[in-house]
């Protein structure tokens, strides 16, 4: 055996061996094992954000509508369904029952959907104080524009993004779906509900996240936009 695959061999055993204290390496679980979240159907924001969680141990159960078919969608990956009539008295109750022991909520509807329905954040967090509920919208909460109804070209118009992207002198280039509704909508809610996990290990309560696609367009784009009107 020459010198080299000794060494080779030494450094080997050194990585897939005990640790140098005497004890074996633990196998780490994945990050979000034992977080349970409830997620109501909706359209690729919302599924996005739960794929994440899934993809990184967490369980996701979402509510689909009585009517829902079959789906090739692979946002499903990973994740159970329940089917519930939300209009039904006994279908809140069972979403209730779910959230008392659940961890996150994750709904997609248009500010006081929820609450129509007896099942908004006042309702569930007296039930679980620990409950992050989570809001995923156009363009949030509140404001003059949080009735209004939109798509991802919407919300990247507003946020500014959009007149950022193309050819000088010529008409802006959208990119598809995947820089307002992916990562401004998705992906940006998948970070707050992982600070908002974070932050209850030491508060031990939940929060009310407000998820806004418009905004977390913005955030995202944050340099490319400063950029755009340093060089003007």
């Amino acid at each position: 055996m020459t010198l080299l695959s000794q060494e080779f061999v030494r450094l080997y055993l050194r990585m897939t061996g005990p640790a140098s204290n005497g004890r074996m390496l633990k196998t780490r679980l994945m990050a979000l094992k034992g977080i349970n979240i409830i997620e109501f159907a909706g359209l690729a924001p919302a599924p996005f954000c739960g794929f994440i969680l899934a993809d990184f141990g967490a369980r996701v159960v979402r509510v689909d509508r009585m009517n829902a078919g079959f789906t090739r969608d692979v946002l499903c990956r990973g994740k159970q369904s329940v089917k519930i009539d939300l209009k039904h008295p006994l279908s809140t109750e069972i979403v209730k029952r779910m959230c008392k022991k659940f961890d996150v909520l994750i709904e997609p509807f248009r500010p006081g959907v929820m609450e129509n329905l007896g099942l908004g954040p006042q309702n569930l967090m007296s039930l679980n104080p620990c409950l992050i509920y989570t809001r995923l919208s156009g363009f949030g909460q509140n404001g003059s524009m949080s009735q209004t109804a939109g798509h991802d070209i919407n919300f990247l118009a507003a946020s500014g993004i959009l007149s950022t992207l193309g050819h000088t002198g010529s008409c802006p280039f959208p990119p598809i779906n995947l820089l307002a509704d992916f990562a401004g909508g998705g992906l940006m809610c998948a970070l707050g509900i992982m600070m908002a996990l974070y932050e209850r290990t030491s508060s031990g309560l939940g929060q009310v996240i407000d998820g806004n696609i418009t905004a977390g367009s913005a955030y995202v784009g944050k340099l490319i936009y400063s950029i755009c009107n340093f060089t003007e």
